[in-house]
């Protein structure tokens, strides 16, 4: 028997319904850092990979095996941009590079705001394959970035903070242009993977985090709220990648707020008591710690979040260097395993 999304226990915690306990999942928990994904991978490019229906899959369901409560798809925040007829390359220490940096309002005019099914039949078909395989076992995780933190690879800045502020500074009009077709297209992204039964999605705005107060309310903030007011009833997940504007982050529009290191779970949880948070445990204790070490972080986690109204993750994706060992007591202390 098919089980509904609304029984899943991600789902329910993120709805702020009562669990049994915490669910537990990872960002980047499909990743480098897991030798059987490196096997799967083989050397191939990773939009060669990615844009592989069957491998994809095959990646994303990987992390199962260590208990798991919820997989997320394995693509690139890139890949709307791709559909969009913008296509890109992942360089080494670069991340992703487009093949023509967005410099002009005819560059802006050429990306399709709104992307036929067959653009984006890789990510459905994913989404479907995944789905198959789970047979309702467990929810599947969609996601997209932002407007900010994709227009800034759209425009080759990528993480060069102060390089996105020089181009904003000489092209606004094309900057804020690109901002609003990127929002667009990924309402309809985001909506396309909520039509085809995607349980939950989150708006990863990576670097927004580093921008000063006013800049996050011009170029992030709106966008946020608008994304999450744009798409269907679904729970809804933000990360932003440390960032210290919490007060922002709570009126998103956000069901759920994923938590950096650099925040007091309990505190936002006694502060907003009527949102969701996820986190917070310190990727880097992941990477560099023992395996006790990563259970006493994961104990102090579940005892800040008290509960309910709370999803166990790191405070940034698994890091490529992270022990096998590692994220299995992660998975493990939350499941009260050990």
């Amino acid at each position: 028997m098919t089980i509904e999304k609304k029984e899943h226990l991600l789902v329910r915690a993120a709805r702020g319904e009562p669990v049994e306990r915490p669910p537990v999942w990872a960002m980047r928990q499909a990743g480098r850092w897991d030798p059987e994904f490196n096997k799967l991978r083989a050397g191939l490019s990773f939009y060669e990979f990615s844009d592989n229906v069957e491998l994809a899959a095959r990646a994303s369901l990987l992390p199962k095996r260590f208990g798991v409560d919820a997989i997320i798809l394995f693509y690139d925040i890139t890949t709307l941009t791709v559909s969009m007829g913008l296509p890109f390359t992942l360089q080494p220490n670069r991340g992703p590079v487009p093949d023509w940096p967005i410099r002009t309002m005819e560059d802006v005019e050429r990306l399709d705001p709104q992307p036929r099914p067959e653009r984006l039949a890789a990510i459905t078909g994913l989404l479907q394959r995944v789905q198959a395989e789970l047979r309702g076992e467990l929810p599947a995780i969609v996601f997209a970035g932002a407007p900010f933190t994709v227009a800034t690879y759209c425009i080759g800045t990528g993480k060069d903070l102060n390089a996105t502020r020089s181009f904003i500074r000489e092209q606004p009009i094309v900057w804020q242009a690109l901002l609003e077709r990127i929002q667009t297209a990924t309402i309809h992204f985001v909506n396309t993977l909520i039509g085809h039964g995607a349980a939950l999605y989150q708006l990863f705005d990576s670097w927004a985090g580093e921008l000063t107060r006013e800049e996050y309310l011009r170029w992030a903030h709106p966008y946020h709220r608008a994304i999450f007011a744009g798409t269907a009833e679904t729970p809804r997940i933000l990360f932003v990648k440390e960032c210290p504007y919490l007060d922002l982050l709570t009126t998103s529009g956000a069901d759920v707020i994923s938590l950096g290191a650099c925040h007091d779970l309990a505190a936002a949880r006694r502060e907003y008591p009527q949102l969701g948070f996820q986190g917070n445990v310190d990727e880097e204790m992941l990477r560099s710690g023992t395996p006790e070490q990563v259970i006493a972080a994961t104990k102090r986690c579940l005892a800040a979040g008290g509960g309910q109204r709370h999803i166990v993750n790191l405070n940034h994706g698994v890091d490529k260097g992270t022990p096998v060992a590692n994220f299995e007591a992660f998975i493990r202390a939350v499941k009260g395993e050990i």
